[in-house]
């Protein structure tokens, strides 16, 4: 048997990457049927659990997150180790208390996975994820999707920014 070791890092990062990022399509492929609209609501609580490791590897790192640009930074630093280096974004600052990840390259949307398996089921996945990661790396600030490319835009547009107090009195009540 060959060992391992003589292949470059990057190769074995590349390739296990890939494979991270079409676990998901797989699942969705051998549930789906099964499970029916009920596979949406458990995937969606493992994605947000999954969240979970945005918080840890920014801990383990020493990543920051006390503004909004931070915030993103390590949310692109934490999806590319997450999710392979096909991974392609940049952030821009657009206030003190704003930022916005642009993607322009996604793993899940690579030809590498099924076509059957993509559009607004990547979107559910990426949502739930990127919705819980944000305020667990910083609870004073939330996400919101702006573009997404697995709906059809050119690119993701993910705005990070600080978060609405929340409603309170008579209007909280309706």
């Amino acid at each position: 048997m060959p060992d391992p070791n003589p292949i470059p890092d990057d190769v074995k990062w590349r390739l296990a990457a890939e494979f991270s990022a079409k676990l998901p399509f797989l699942y969705d492929r051998a549930f789906r049927a099964e499970l029916g609209d009920r596979y949406d609501e458990i995937e969606q609580e493992v994605w947000m659990e999954a969240a979970a490791s945005a918080f840890e590897i920014a801990k383990i790192l020493s990543l920051p997150v006390g503004t909004a640009k931070d915030v993103a930074e390590t949310m692109r630093t934490v999806m590319v180790i997450l999710f392979g280096p096909e991974f392609k974004s940049e952030t821009l600052e657009v206030s003190k208390d704003g930022a916005v990840i642009v993607i322009r390259r996604c793993p899940f949307l690579s030809g590498k996975i099924d076509a059957d398996s993509t559009g607004g089921h990547a979107f559910r996945k990426c949502m739930a994820f990127t919705l819980t990661a944000v305020p667990r790396l910083n609870n004073g600030f939330s996400a919101r999707f702006v573009r997404t490319m697995c709906t059809g835009d050119r690119q993701c547009e993910i705005k990070v920014g600080k978060s609405e107090p929340a409603a309170t009195g008579r209007a909280a009540k309706k």
